[in-house]
Formats: structure tokens, sequence, C-alpha cells
């Protein structure tokens, strides 16, 4: 059972995600853009951010392993679905749930480099610093808290909870 209080609204996050479209769409007007999202948490962040960005857009998704089941993160990466568009000299937005240790988006950032993209800047919902460990700079930051276990609106505890419509803090009664 999992205990939880709100923390951003859904209302709250649909104007702020709105926002960040407009940033976006401002920023890249004269250039293509590839939003790549990081699996499992950020489809449904990318899903709102897409439909935000009134320009046009490709989309991929990318997936990498830290987490399993667990609350903080294993500390060893691993690429499990590579993108599939070819990202040569491609301007790209990675689109992130949450960056918490930072560790998952500085591997991702060194991945895309080595695939000689034209730029890649990052785009989370959630930029949390309890438990920062590598330095990531967030491009565009939906919401920035200090701490606590989030849940919700794609993040998730053991795969649950991704489907709440707004962000809670999450406590588990085990």
């Amino acid at each position: 059972m999992m205990e939880k209080e709100i923390v951003f609204s859904r209302q709250a996050i649909d104007d702020r995600v709105r926002q960040l479209g407009r940033e976006i769409a401002i920023d890249y007007r004269e250039r293509p853009l590839v939003l790549v999202g990081v699996l499992n948490g950020a489809f449904i962040f990318l899903a709102d951010l897409a439909r935000a960005i009134d320009l046009p857009v490709t989309i991929d998704f990318i997936r990498v392993a830290s987490y399993g089941d667990a609350t903080t993160t294993s500390g060893t990466i691993r690429l499990t679905k590579p993108p599939e568009t070819d990202l040569t000299g491609k301007d790209i937005l990675l689109v992130e749930d949450i960056v918490d240790t930072g560790t998952t988006l500085a591997w991702l950032r060194q991945y895309f480099k080595e695939h000689q993209v034209a730029s890649i800047k990052i785009c989370a919902l959630i930029d949390k610093h309890e438990r920062r460990k590598a330095e990531v700079v967030v491009d565009y930051s939906g919401f920035q808290v200090e701490k606590g276990f989030l849940i919700g609106y794609g993040l998730d505890h053991a795969e649950q909870y991704r489907n709440l419509p707004a962000i809670y803090t999450g406590v588990v009664d085990e």
C-alpha cells in the first residue's frame, strides 16, 4: 500500500508543460528537433510536451536501466533500447521524468556525444537535487524539488503509480 500526498496538481503540471513547450518552440524555431524520451518514466511527460511544442518534431525513445525495482539507483547503467532514428548531426532534446543523482543523464549525454549529434539539451519534468552525484545541467526544468520520493505522471515505485494524474510524495507501507 502507498500513502500519498499531492505535490504538483494536474493543472499545475499542464500549465508548466505548456510553458515549457512555448520556450522550446522559441529556441528551436529555425531548427528541426528530435525529442528523445527516456523510457519508461518520460512517456507521459513527453506526449504532453510534444503536443505543447508548436513545431514539427521527430520523436524517438531510448531505454536505460539503473533502478530496477529499487527506490535508489544501482549506479550501473545499461542501454536496453537504443534510439531507432539516425541522430547524427541532429539537435536532440532528451526528455526525462526526473533528474535525481544525475548519473543516468550524464551517461546519456556522453552516449549522444559519441553519436555525433549537433546539439543535446535536457528537459526534465522534475529536477531533484537531494542525491545529485553527477553534474548535469537541466536546460528546461518543469519543477525543482529538494528532496522526497515522488510518484505519478510517469514517476513510479516498482513500475506502479505511473498512471496517477498528478505528482505525489510516496511512502511505501511494507
